[in-house]
């Protein structure tokens, strides 16, 4: 089949990735002016990959299915962008986000390794004492390098035949006849279309406005204490820093910087273009948030601050709708992109068997 994928984060580059590999002619539209486009959620340095969820969810379970297509993903790259240092949790309230994400581990019989305040003080010498209740620690889980694995398989695509455009935005699909519509006025036609344009997925369909919504947030990057860098380098993946803040941290990885982001911060918006210039002071309220269970937090110094919109169902579960010929794939919110690889395959594996209905079902976490 001739196939135009609209969207070239994670999703969509690994979808098309999963689709040149069978066998059919596929062409990648990017609205952006370069791939990755730093304005999207899969635009970042880097992005966490772990094991840890609530124990109801059941996508605990799929992450070994997400580490095998990144293991396959970077066998056809030649090269591995996963820094698995490991992730760790920090509880200070009975009951907070870190809590929960434990009881998922220990439902799931996933190991852990849980220390004391005082203990992990010792390891973790940027953490405060006295602020929290416990920490824990899993192997099972890292850093993601999102702009390595973006470049390398735009770079794959191309040398395997496929299609690859930054600069072309789609202003329009119809979905019964599979034609496409740029924004130079230039009309395209393919047997399929899979969307995968995260946040600005309802511009293109307006009538999944009630399902999909779109948030604008920030991400702080920091520089640490100097006495701290040494720790913060040796030191895995904060997923969750407990109580109220739904704050995680990641070291500096892969070439780029320390990174806060807190789900706090996001900010709902009809626009996914709207108020993309960081405001001033806004780094800043992002790392105060951190304040306790990090110790010295005026000492971190913001060196960027970087926006990007996410796409949400109420759930925060993944999402597949099929209308006539378009196929839109979407990994909400930014726990999506640990299963880019393995979102990829199946979704490109449903427009070949026609099984769409499955692919909704793994999206959901219903299937393995």
């Amino acid at each position: 089949m001739n196939i135009i994928v609209v969207g070239a984060g994670i999703a969509g580059l690994s979808t098309a990735w999963s689709l040149v590999k069978a066998g059919h002619g596929v062409t990648v539209l990017e609205q952006g002016k370069t791939i990755p486009n730093p304005l999207a959620a899969s635009g970042d340095h880097h992005r966490i990959i772990r094991r840890a969820y609530r124990a109801s969810t059941g996508y605990g379970a799929l992450i070994t299915e997400a580490y095998d297509a990144w293991a396959e993903m970077w066998k056809d790259l030649g090269a591995n962008h996963l820094d698995p240092r490991g992730f760790m949790c920090v509880s200070r309230e009975a009951g907070d986000e870190a809590e929960e994400y434990r009881e998922g581990m220990e439902a799931g019989g996933w190991p852990i390794e849980s220390l004391d305040p005082d203990a992990a003080v010792r390891r973790w010498p940027f953490l405060e004492a006295g602020t929290f209740r416990y920490a824990y620690f899993s192997a099972d889980g890292g850093a993601l390098h999102c702009r390595k694995i973006a470049v390398g398989l735009a770079d794959w695509l191309r040398k395997n035949g496929a299609n690859v455009y930054a600069d072309s935005k789609v202003v329009d699909i119809d979905a019964e006849t599979g034609r496409v519509e740029l924004a130079t006025g230039e009309r395209l036609q393919a047997d399929r279309v899979i969307v995968t344009a995260g946040a600005w997925v309802t511009k293109l369909f307006p009538e999944l406005e009630g399902t999909l919504k779109a948030y604008r947030t920030a991400l702080a990057y920091v520089e640490p204490p100097a006495d701290l860098r040494s720790a913060w380098e040796a030191a895995p993946v904060i997923l969750d820093v407990g109580g109220k803040t739904d704050g995680y941290m990641i070291p500096p990885s892969g070439g780029a910087g320390m990174k806060f982001g807190s789900g706090l911060h996001k900010v709902a918006t009809s626009d996914a273009d709207w108020n993309r210039e960081p405001v001033e002071g806004e780094g800043e309220a992002i790392r105060n948030l951190f304040s306790p269970p990090i110790a010295r937090i005026g000492e971190y110094r913001v060196t960027e601050v970087v926006t990007c919109a996410y796409i949400f169902t109420h759930d925060e579960r993944f999402f597949a709708h099929e209308k006539g010929k378009v196929l839109v794939v979407s990994a909400c919110s930014g726990h999506g992109y640990k299963f880019g690889a393995a979102v990829g395959r199946r979704a490109a594996a449903a427009l070949d068997s026609g099984e769409v209905e499955r692919l909704k079902r793994w999206l959901q976490a219903e299937v393995g």
